[in-house]
């Protein structure tokens, strides 16, 4: 549990859970593994083949349901749920089904594992019982961040804002090194600036800057190519997450000039999040840039992705999202070029839309920095 969140947080999400329950007619929600669980509880199970469950009845206390050995790991808030830990000759599913009774709606977890879901369906058969996606609770709820929130993310994007400041200063060596050396060091570096996990560490030199998910490699930098950088972490308990690219070296023009391309589109982005915006505008205002340009066809994947405490979570800023941007949404901005075989680019900073308009929590030099 976060040490900055208070019980009373961990209420007023439940009675908001709640709220959304009776307006959607769901007797129950079930959290099993993934970030609803910490949302709601501050408790963050491990993936274990041992049941365990979060039952929120629409009308009723709230009861986390463990295996034995695990309950020492659980920090109690009895205002907040009833631990109920299980014994490993019992049936947990069992003692979950009996909580209820039969709910005639049953909102699950979208990352339960399925042979929970499997051992529930003879207790609650779906003749009597119909089962819906806790995306129906518990998405509204996750996508609007409060204050607290906001300044965990904003506190996560400093700590790597720092990192990337490091990388255009030259600070972060990268001639002759491969990679994975490079990945490696940028992990170090987000745990030494304050993250607890390291999510991701993309490295992508040269025509591998192509590949926008590239796994660093062996491939050793040298002068003339272009680095892709995408990097986060956790740091107590929300999620960081920044593009940049440096240039080894002085670029050429084409490279110079689709990366000012692509910079006018993400700023133009990041201006476009204002609460009331569909979350697909943000999108197709990156996307007209780039393409005016030729090179629509080289941006192939969405402009963003939500992020709290999960590094992508709804909303997503992309095509056929009619959603319209909420105070408290926070969401990535991050186009990208792509040539393969040759080069690719990305841009990214996090940004959280407020009634006075977008702010983005990431200021490292947007620049194509020549190092």
């Amino acid at each position: 549990m976060s040490t900055t969140t208070s019980p009373a947080t961990y209420l007023d999400r439940l009675d908001r859970a709640r709220a959304r329950m009776h307006e959607a007619d769901i007797d129950v929600l079930l959290v099993s593994v993934g970030r609803d669980l910490p949302y709601l509880t501050g408790y963050e199970a491990m993936p274990l083949e041992r049941l365990t469950m979060l039952v929120v009845p629409k009308d009723g206390e709230a009861t986390l349901v463990v295996a034995r050995m695990e309950a020492p790991r659980v920090v109690e808030l009895p205002e907040v749920f009833k631990l109920l830990p299980w014994n490993e000759t019992e049936d947990p599913v069992a003692i979950v089904a009996g909580l209820v009774g039969r709910p005639s709606v049953a909102s699950i977890g979208d990352t339960m594992w399925a042979r929970f879901l499997v051992d529930l369906l003879p207790h609650w058969p779906t003749s009597s019982t119909r089962y819906v996606r806790s995306t129906e609770v518990m998405n509204a709820l996750r996508m609007r961040k409060d204050a607290a929130e906001i300044a965990a993310l904003a506190a996560a994007g400093a700590a790597v804002d720092r990192i990337a400041a490091d990388l255009q200063g030259g600070r972060i060596a990268l001639a002759g090194r491969t990679e994975a050396a490079v990945s490696d060091d940028l992990g170090a570096r987000i745990v030494a600036e304050g993250h607890q996990r390291v999510n991701f560490a993309i490295v992508a030199a040269g025509a591998n800057a192509a590949s926008p998910h590239h796994h660093a490699g062996d491939r050793v930098i040298s002068e003339g190519d272009i680095v892709l950088c995408d990097f986060g972490g956790t740091m107590d308990g929300y999620c960081s997450d920044i593009t940049r690219c440096v240039f080894l070296g002085e670029p050429p023009a084409e490279v110079a000039d689709a990366y000012e391309v692509l910079r006018q589109a993400q700023a133009a982005a990041v201006l476009a999040g204002t609460v009331g915006t569909p979350c697909e505008e943000v999108d197709r205002v990156a996307r007209r840039i780039i393409s005016a340009a030729g090179y629509g066809e080289y941006f192939m994947h969405r402009t963003g992705h939500g992020i709290g405490m999960e590094e992508h979570e709804d909303p997503y800023m992309v095509e056929g999202n009619g959603l319209p941007l909420e105070p408290g949404h926070a969401f990535s901005v991050e186009p990208g070029i792509y040539l393969p075989g040759r080069w690719g680019m990305r841009l990214e900073d996090i940004v959280v839309a407020t009634d006075s308009g977008p702010r983005a929590v990431n200021d490292a030099d947007h620049s194509l920095v020549s190092v």
